[in-house]
């Protein structure tokens, strides 16, 4: 597997993989042309130094994961960087071969080559198998989130 920066041509398989399951079908809007919102936050993403869009390839280069990495940067744990997973999607083809558990590995390891001191994800309680996969790769659910959307 090959882990690289996504570029702009890579933003459809993305989007079709993140709407791609249960909850995803609800919040995204996955058509071609893509609604010029993902080509905004694409944009955002990409000249953000602190956000890494990532896609995996298999040994034919076919996009085969992706996954957002965020560092930020806080006051608190003497001025600490903190590492946030999100969007992490698997072609629904290729699930089911540890695939994820491989991106979880490089994703943890770029958070330390980052000196970032934690590397934390939300995950929504509807998905039970994602939250025992988590921690089996050793995350803890620590705090209790929370959310406000405002549409």
């Amino acid at each position: 597997m090959k882990f690289r920066k996504a570029t702009k041509n890579d933003l459809d398989k993305i989007v079709e993989m993140i709407a791609d399951d249960k909850l995803g079908k609800t919040r995204e809007n996955y058509q071609i042309p893509l609604p010029v919102e993902y080509l905004i936050a694409f944009e955002n993403i990409n000249t953000d130094p602190n956000q890494e869009l990532i896609v995996v390839e298999n040994e034919n280069s076919e996009i085969i994961g992706t996954l957002q990495l965020s560092f930020i940067q806080y006051l608190t744990y003497r001025g600490g960087v903190r590492a946030q997973i999100e969007a992490v999607r698997i072609r629904k083809d290729q699930r089911g071969l540890g695939i994820g558990k491989t991106m979880f590995k490089w994703a943890i390891n770029k958070a330390k080559e980052r000196n970032a001191h934690v590397l934390q994800l939300t995950t929504d309680k509807k998905r039970p198998k994602a939250i025992k996969f988590y921690e089996d790769l050793g995350f803890e659910p620590t705090h209790e989130g929370m959310k406000m959307h405002f549409k």
